[in-house]
């Protein structure tokens, strides 16, 4: 493979903002996996975020991509899942397997697909240097007639319509909305580019903790909602508290603490007791489940007596609120203690769940 740019490339990369900002270039925000496609005839490589190769996990996108795309070229953009008309970030991750006919397997019953939404070189040229706007250009000119599962992110320049995406596409499982500057080059693992999120609270039990790696101070909250059945499902954590106040969170959370999941304190066992069971973690949401992620990470918690409620904030929640099985998408942001809240009354049913909005109709077909 020799092309103008070659791999490996960190990706250009946005900084959060708390609300969409005027005069730019305006896209969707995908939830999946950042990826860079590089294309030198046949030869087609994926490259993730960080640099390493995803193109063993998505054979089918490859194949497509080396037939669907121009001879040589590279493209920034994202690879997703979609499950009955939504992006599906659950069986996105489940297509990391070491397994090779567990990734043949996947490729047939969860095919991914690409959305490309930058153009890095073409032929013999270098784009890196050349305005974003120009980029695009180039791009909506190559994939003018590209077909699934290829696909041109949607654009627009109009902050009006930006606006009315970050409402709508909610519902069909992307998580905002990219505000790239026109005059803007492709700056390799530079946040230059501008993203908005939705920004949502909820109550939440918290049920146990990690200690962070500089010591016995707290490292991350786990928090709990209780479903339908009265069973209380973990949905995500809260992290990056300040040093002085992670101290004070193990002070304030030690009454609480008890010396095993199922240790014989008041209150009995602890309703996340079997978390280390195969059979539980196939059940109900648990902490510390295995994962390809995680790998040999030490997983273990400490439990707490499930008597707390705070409140946080998230962005959204992967899967459906309805089973019982959702969960924060990204680590929640702390808000404050809720002594005002039982944790009982810490249901799935304060969660909002987008009105449901089509990923063929955000595509426009394409």
């Amino acid at each position: 493979m020799r092309l103008p740019v070659m791999p490996p490339v960190r990706p250009m990369l946005a900084k959060a903002v708390p609300e969409i900002p005027p005069g730019m270039h305006y896209e969707a925000k995908w939830d999946g996996f950042r990826c860079l496609v590089f294309k030198d005839g046949d030869e087609v490589e994926l490259g993730s975020r960080t640099g390493k190769p995803l193109g063993r996990y998505f054979p089918e996108l490859v194949e497509a991509l080396r037939e669907r795309l121009p001879e040589r070229c590279v493209l920034d953009g994202e690879v997703v899942v979609a499950r009955e008309g939504r992006l599906d970030f659950d069986a996105l991750s489940e297509r990391i397997h070491p397994a090779a006919s567990r990734v043949r397997l996947l490729a047939e019953t969860t095919p991914s697909s690409y959305i490309a939404f930058d153009l890095l070189a073409l032929g013999e040229d270098s784009l890196v240097e050349h305005p974003q706007r120009e980029r695009r250009e180039r791009l909506e000119a190559v994939l003018a007639r590209v077909a699934p599962p290829v696909h041109l992110a949607p654009a627009t320049g109009d902050r009006a319509v930006a606006e009315e995406w970050f409402g709508r596409f909610e519902g069909a499982g992307l998580d905002g909305i990219v505000a790239k500057p026109p005059e803007l080059p492709y700056r390799e693992n530079q946040r230059v580019m501008f993203k908005v999120k939705h920004e949502r609270t909820a109550d939440c039990v918290v049920a146990g903790l990690r200690f962070h790696k500089s010591g016995p101070v707290v490292g991350s909250l786990l928090l709990g909602l209780y479903d339908d059945a009265g069973a209380l499902q973990h949905v995500g954590v809260c992290a990056a508290f300040p040093m002085k106040r992670r101290a004070e969170l193990m002070e304030e959370l030690e009454p609480l603490r008890m010396d095993g999941p199922g240790a014989g304190k008041p209150g009995g066992e602890h309703p996340w007791a079997h978390w280390a069971e195969a059979e539980a973690q196939e059940a109900g949401r648990l902490p510390g489940g295995p994962s390809r992620w995680t790998g040999t990470k030490d997983l273990s918690w400490v439990p707490l007596l499930p008597e707390r409620v705070c409140e946080v904030a998230y962005d959204h929640m992967e899967g459906l609120v309805a089973s019982g099985r959702a969960r924060f998408r990204h680590t929640a942001r702390w808000r404050r203690w809720r002594p005002d809240r039982t944790p009982e009354s810490c249901t799935y049913a304060q969660v909002d769940e987008p009105v449901r909005y089509e990923l063929g109709a955000v595509l426009g077909g394409n």
